[in-house]
């Protein structure tokens, strides 16, 4: 099967409510007692993730930038614990990120009865039960925890990875322990290449018997107009009820360089979409408070304004230019480092 029948025989039976949940207004009467009544938390809007009924900010702390050589470790403590307390529960990372520095600054982050504060999420490399399950453990030491909420296949961009993961001998049965050990409570991929990748991934997971709890992808203003991760795999999430993670929202930095989009203009479009959360990469006070001013002034945009919006960025977007996680391997951490893959 072409990728592009693919695309269309997976998504056929959502594809007419698909537009309809793009444009879902996603501030609930809850989000907004929340935002009248708890000012301590800066408006915060929480949302549930998927069918797991986990309650989650829709602000994500991103785990990568707070283990930036930018930032000393007394920084990056003091901004993931300032999230917390202004209301971001959802904390990412990653056992690739910093060479581990990233889990590390979060695990001393969490001590002090932070971590009950949060739902914590890391990720994985490896694609074989051996990588896989030294990768869990190492993350768990790092972190300073016996278990995470959710535990995530990493980098999931080539056509073979659902093969491997699934396979005999394969990543899965390393999570699966993981998950009937207590190290693990929720299973889910990311990747940010393809949405045929994710597609595939999923499909697999079906062949399997096997459920995801969440799935990580980029989620945009570019991404509508070009290999849509929005368009091809958010309906099917949705439908489902897989929890939604966004990420890239900026694109790095390209997506604004492009100059036809403000920073708020972009977190506003990301969280007007069904999805459980956007990750966000925060590194400085500047970035932590954008983040937080974006949930706190968000209401669900009409029809045309978002209509609007994707016109501004339609010519820029149709190329892939801005998007270059998709288009070059610049952000691929697994082909830099395959000894990763196992």
């Amino acid at each position: 099967m072409h990728r592009r029948d693919f695309l269309k025989t997976a998504s056929a039976t959502v594809g007419a409510v698909a537009t309809d949940q793009l444009l879902t207004p996603m501030l609930t009467a809850e989000d907004k007692a929340r935002q009248s009544k708890n000012p301590e938390t800066e408006g915060m809007i929480y949302r549930t993730l998927g069918r797991t009924g986990e309650r989650v900010s829709a602000m994500g702390l991103g785990g990568y930038h707070i283990g930036k050589s930018s930032l000393t470790e007394q920084e990056s403590i003091q901004l993931i614990r300032q999230a917390i307390d202004r209301g971001i529960t959802f904390m990412d990372n990653c056992c690739d990120y910093n060479d581990g520095v990233s889990e590390i600054r979060m695990g001393k982050a969490l001590a002090d009865g932070y971590s009950k504060k949060v739902f914590l999420m890391t990720k994985i490399d490896g694609r074989t039960r051996a990588a896989a399950a030294k990768q869990i453990d190492e993350c768990l030491q790092r972190l300073a925890t016996d278990h995470v909420d959710l535990m995530q296949f990493h980098e999931v961009i080539r056509l073979e990875d659902p093969d491997r993961i699934f396979a005999a001998g394969g990543a899965m049965e390393a999570m699966l322990d993981a998950r009937k050990a207590g190290k693990v409570r929720y299973i889910g991929f990311t990747g940010h290449k393809d949405p045929y990748v994710h597609l595939r991934m999923l499909e697999t997971a079906r062949k399997n018997q096997f459920h995801f709890d969440a799935v990580q992808m980029p989620l945009n203003v570019m991404d509508a107009h070009f290999r849509s991760f929005a368009h091809d795999v958010l309906p099917v999430l949705t439908r489902e009820e897989i929890g939604v993670l966004g990420m890239k929202a900026f694109g790095d930095h390209h997506i604004l360089d492009s100059n036809t989009v403000k920073p708020i203009e972009c977190l506003h479009y990301c969280l007007n979409l069904p999805i459980s959360v956007q990750i966000t990469g925060i590194d400085n006070q500047a970035v932590l408070d954008q983040a937080l001013e974006a949930a706190r002034s968000f209401k669900p945009m009409a029809e045309a304004e978002v209509a609007g919006l994707l016109e501004r960025t339609r010519l820029s977007a149709q190329d892939g230019r801005y998007e270059l996680y998709k288009t070059t391997n610049n952000f691929d951490g697994t082909a830099h480092n395959p000894r990763l893959l196992g």
